[in-house]
């Protein structure tokens, strides 16, 4: 093993330490979605002292398959059906892109002093990794794009299930699902299969999130046909949740103060403007929309989709509604965000 190699493990090792150390205080504390928020906490102080960490590579896009393949298993023909009824809602998705970027960008620029490009993929409330890609190709800083973002997802994923533990009385620390004892050994296999066929079947084609919505297709093709019947078993639900919760901590590592000043308190900024305005329209929305407030409260909140997934299936909404409204979301974002600032900077 090269002493490259060597030093990433170890980064690696330090990681999954902070993880397990935040995951036991979560959990000796009675907090909710202890397997989530605790390994972000726990990255985050260690980041602050100065430890070096990395993400768990290809074992954490890995984990992440079966979110794709939990969503895709719950689309039958009853949910396909219910789609038509959320138009109206769906329309609002852009609206909700325009009145967070605008007022993101305004902020970026003026407030926080970041240049055009970097602000203006800071203020884009699309997937991390899409944003980054975009941001660095435009001239923008991506040690700063990447700190926004993390900071984003991490206040308002951790957040939300405090205010939903509050406003609807939700346990947040039951299981995810049934126990792995429940469901037949050869569906699990199958769930497993899809989600790795899915997830490299949509990196050969480009697809963005493939390590998400290509389990997802593939899942939700073999849940139409009845080929299965069950979820990923909560076990495996409780270790997806573990390992995005190192991948958003661990982007903290190596933070200086500088960064911690300029670019975290930027996000942290941004995070109250984007919960100012999302919590504004879930108020519209739901003056028409026949959904419940729980699903349209998730639906528009812009936190990481992984995240939102995950608390989603927790508090027992109704998955396809809100993954339907994130993914539009985003592919808002991933479509339009490089047109417009091409138009804007020229």
């Amino acid at each position: 093993m090269t002493e490259t190699a060597r030093a990433l493990w170890r980064k690696r090792g330090t990681a999954l330490l902070a993880a397990v150390l935040g995951a036991a205080a979560f959990l000796l504390a009675g907090l909710p979605l202890p397997l989530l928020l605790g390994p972000m906490a726990g990255c985050l102080v260690f980041a602050l002292s100065g430890a070096r960490m990395a993400g768990m590579g290809v074992a954490g896009v890995f984990m992440r398959t079966f979110l794709g393949v939990a969503i895709g298993a719950s689309i039958t023909p009853e949910v396909l059906g219910q789609v038509p009824g959320m138009a109206a809602s769906l329309a609002v998705i852009p609206v909700l892109v325009v009145a967070t970027g605008l007022p993101g960008y305004v902020f970026f620029r003026r407030v926080a002093g970041f240049d055009p490009p970097t602000a203006f993929y800071s203020a884009m409330p699309g997937g991390l990794q899409d944003m980054l890609v975009f941001g660095e190709e435009a001239g923008g800083d991506p040690r700063a794009l990447s700190l926004v973002h993390a900071t984003r997802v991490l206040v308002i994923v951790t957040a939300a299930p405090f205010v939903l533990t509050l406003a609807y009385d939700l346990d947040l620390t039951r299981p995810p699902g049934e126990p792995a004892s429940a469901i037949p050994l050869w569906e699990i296999a199958v769930m497993t299969a899809a989600g790795v066929a899915g997830w490299k079947i949509g990196e050969r084609v480009g697809l963005f999130g493939a390590s998400i919505l290509g389990p997802l297709i593939l899942t939700a093709l073999l849940s139409l046909a009845g080929v299965i019947e069950h979820r990923p078993p909560a076990e495996i639900i409780w270790a997806a949740q573990f390992f995005i919760g190192i991948a958003v901590g661990a982007k903290y590592a190596g933070i200086t103060a500088r960064e911690l000043r300029r670019d975290v308190t930027a996000g942290l900024g941004y995070a109250v403007i984007l919960a100012l305005v999302s919590l504004t329209i879930v108020e519209i929305v739901l003056q028409f929309s026949p959904a419940e407030p729980l699903e349209v409260l998730l639906a528009f909140l812009p936190g990481g989709q992984a995240e939102m997934v995950i608390i989603a299936i927790l508090a027992g909404a109704d998955l396809a509604f809100v993954v339907t409204h994130h993914l539009l979301r985003i592919m808002v974002v991933i479509l339009l965000a490089p047109i417009v600032f091409g138009r804007f900077r020229r």
